[in-house]
């Protein structure tokens, strides 16, 4: 994200391929290194393992994990994001909108009930298959490929949102770049991201410390759901000072702890206050 040499980098600690639960020690499997950049805060696995396919990632039919119920669309859905858009720059009748990992498409349903002019691309084929035949999705708004693969003209979208993408992508601020060069002047991209300064994370990589182990509990990049990167704040910031865009407004979104639910009472508002809960959003302004 910054272009960093690698005497930035330095070491948190080994994840194993699985759930990792209290004495990882006891477990059986295989560990990656999980790194951590000192001038942009972003947390990433070195090396990374790479799928032979990205179907052996991403292929699993949507019905393997959730219910008949996950492809009904509620009228709420994404509604957060819009208003939000509409704060930094209102959406006008005909805009075009591009959703980068676009599932089963609820996301482009919902920017459709907002007056966009909506586009996605779905690198699975079970979940692009679902979007044309369950939801209703136009296949030539749709395009089944990795955004590595994606063609659009020049300057043609007014939004872009990579809602719970960039984490899964191996090249995330190429993806940026190659988004930008797809936006309007003034246009926005939207993303949300797991965050490098997650309390969660840092409690559980203190605990296995106190032990004597080395573990950490950032990523999980050898096993569902693939997280590759955390990013911080500085990570954008490094990266637009590059490449004619600002940050037009974030905030952080507490999420679940996954700790002692009894806990939560006093965790929750101290995340939130502290800008420590488990996902960055961002919108990002493409300037001129």
């Amino acid at each position: 994200m910054c272009g960093a040499e690698k005497a930035h980098f330095k070491t948190l600690g080994k994840r194993l391929n699985g759930s990792q639960g209290k004495n990882p020690r006891k477990k059986i499997g295989i560990t990656t290194t999980i790194q951590q950049c000192g001038k942009c805060d972003l947390i990433f696995s070195n090396p990374q393992p790479i799928p032979e396919s990205l179907q052996d990632h991403y292929g699993m039919p949507p019905e393997s994990y959730w219910t008949d119920s996950y492809f009904s669309v509620d009228e709420n859905y994404f509604k957060g994001v819009i208003n939000w858009l509409n704060g930094i720059r209102p959406i006008e009748k005909g805009m075009k909108a591009l959703d980068i990992g676009a599932g089963i498409g609820k996301c482009m349903i919902a920017l459709e009930a907002a007056n966009f002019e909506v586009h996605g691309i779905e690198p699975s084929i079970p979940f692009y298959e679902r979007a044309l035949s369950r939801m209703d999705i136009p296949a030539e708004r749709m395009q089944n490929m990795s955004v590595e693969d994606a063609h659009f003209s020049e300057e043609l979208f007014d939004f872009i949102t990579f809602g719970a993408v960039l984490e899964h992508l191996y090249d995330p601020a190429g993806s940026i770049e190659k988004a930008l060069s797809w936006l309007k002047p003034g246009g926005i991209i939207h993303i949300e991201v797991p965050s490098a300064h997650w309390f969660t994370n840092k409690f559980i990589n203190r605990v296995y410390k106190l032990k004597g182990m080395d573990y950490v509990g950032n990523l999980s990049p050898m096993h569902e759901p693939y997280h590759l990167y955390e990013f911080g704040l500085k990570s954008f910031q490094e990266h637009a000072n590059k490449h004619n865009y600002e940050i037009a407004d974030y905030h952080y979104i507490v999420c679940d702890t996954f700790l002692p639910s009894f806990l939560d009472f006093v965790l929750k508002p101290y995340m939130k206050s502290t800008n420590k809960g488990m996902q960055l959003a961002l919108l990002l302004q493409k300037k001129g």
